[in-house]
This record gives C-alpha cells, sequence and structure tokens, in this order.
C-alpha cells in the first residue's frame, strides 16, 4: 500500500492524501464535535447563527481536504464521482436517494431506534428550526451537509481508511464509526445509529460508485426532518 503516494484511480485502495493530513482533517471533526458535547445542555435561544457556525466549519473542512486533493493532482470531482450529463441521470439518482431514504432511514433506522428506544434529547429538539428565518437557514444548513458531509466521510475518509487497511468494508465501517462520534453530542444511542446510517450511505456510495446519490438522501433527510419537527414543535 502507498499511502503517501496517492492516485486517481477508482481503487478504494488508492489514498488521495498523506496520513498527517487525515490526522489532521480527525482533529477537525472530532474537536468540533467535542466542544458541540460540551454546550449540548444549553438552552438554544439564537439557532441562526449555530447553523451558520456549523456550515463555516463544514465549508473551511472540505476545503482543506480539496487542499490535500490539489497538492497530489486530485480534482474534487474525482473524489465525488460522475456528474449528472443528462437530466434521466439527475432523476435517476434521485430516485435512488428517495428509495434509500425510505428502506435505510425509515426503515432499518426507524426499527433499530424502536429497538433501543431512542427518544431525541432535549438539547437535539432545541437546535431544530421553529421561525422563517431559521428554517430559510436550516435548509441551507442541510443542502451544506448533504454535500460536504458526504465528501468528508463517504469520499475522502471512506477512501483513506480503505486504503489504510487494504479493506472496503473497513474502510465504509470505520467512516460510519467517525461519523457517528462527530454527532456524540445527541447521546450513545442516536449516535450508534447515525453511526449505522453513515455505513449505510458508504455502501450506497460504493455501490454506486459516486457520492451523488447519498448527496441528494443526505439533503433530502436534513430538509425534511428539520421541517417536519418545526411543525412538530409548533
Amino acid at each position: 500500500m502507498q499511502f503517501n503516494n496517492p492516485r486517481t484511480d477508482d481503487s478504494p485502495y488508492r489514498a488521495v492524501a498523506p496520513a498527517w493530513h487525515t490526522a489532521l482533517v480527525l482533529v477537525i471533526l472530532l474537536g468540533f464535535s467535542y466542544c458541540a458535547a460540551g454546550t449540548s445542555n444549553l438552552t438554544i435561544h439564537r439557532r441562526t447563527p449555530v447553523y451558520l457556525l456549523v456550515m463555516l466549519v463544514e465549508r473551511a473542512t472540505v476545503a482543506f481536504i480539496g487542499w490535500g486533493l490539489k497538492r497530489n493532482g486530485i480534482r474534487m470531482a474525482d473524489l465525488i464521482g460522475d456528474s449528472w450529463p443528462r437530466p434521466v441521470v439527475f432523476f435517476r439518482d434521485l430516485g435512488i436517494a428517495i428509495t434509500f431514504i425510505v428502506i435505510a432511514g425509515g426503515g432499518v433506522l426507524q426499527g433499530l431506534g424502536s429497538l433501543l428506544k431512542v427518544a431525541p434529547p432535549a438539547s437535539l429538539r432545541a437546535l431544530m428550526p421553529q421561525s422563517l428565518s431559521d428554517v430559510i437557514v436550516w435548509v441551507l444548513l442541510s443542502l451544506t451537509a448533504g454535500f460536504c458531509e458526504e465528501v468528508i466521510h463517504r469520499g475522502y475518509l471512506q477512501r483513506q481508511f480503505a486504503a489504510l487497511t487494504n479493506s472496503t468494508a473497513a474502510g465504509i465501517i470505520l467512516q460510519g464509526i467517525v461519523f457517528g462520534l462527530g454527532h456524540a453530542y445527541q447521546g450513545w444511542k442516536l449516535m450508534l445509529l447515525i453511526s449505522i446510517y453513515g455505513m449505510l450511505f458508504g455502501v450506497l456510495a460504493r455501490w454506486r460508485r459516486s457520492l451523488r446519490p447519498g448527496m441528494l438522501a443526505h439533503g433530502l433527510q436534513d430538509t425534511i426532518g428539520g421541517l417536519l419537527s418545526r411543525y412538530m414543535i409548533g
């Protein structure tokens, strides 16, 4: 394995950045999660600044990943996968995304959530949008998360972990664990479910050899979840 000499072919065992770069990405992700967990008991009165901060951190992390890729002669497009050359391809991926949400999110996770008797903590409910301005920024945050978190976890980390372990399965599992740890502020039960969901997203990305269906699913689910919670809270 050549962890410090990435190549642009589609092999899951070819790293896209050196190990030190990946270590810094992990420090950013887990450090931000730790800080968020430390403030999880605080009551959120102004949600919009929180949303904007999360967007800033995620965009900055993707920019740092993009810098690492560029240093090794790799384009962000190589990490994301095929584009949508025709509208029919977009709608195909949209259909895959909706099916994934229904089966993986509505079926698998809901079932596991019922078994574990998972209930969202008060701190998470407090973060859900309530005012119109909250909703507008929440939609932007959801779209940002759909793009950035898929690039970070299913694009970059999954590829790096697979290269480090010489195992596609290990890459999928490890990035899912990091994805769950990034949501530690939601409590261990939700963190476990989110880790499993991240692994399912990893399987989707590997199957399609593209992040685009996962980006659509991620963005849609976050958007719909936030909007529904607003009406439930209201």
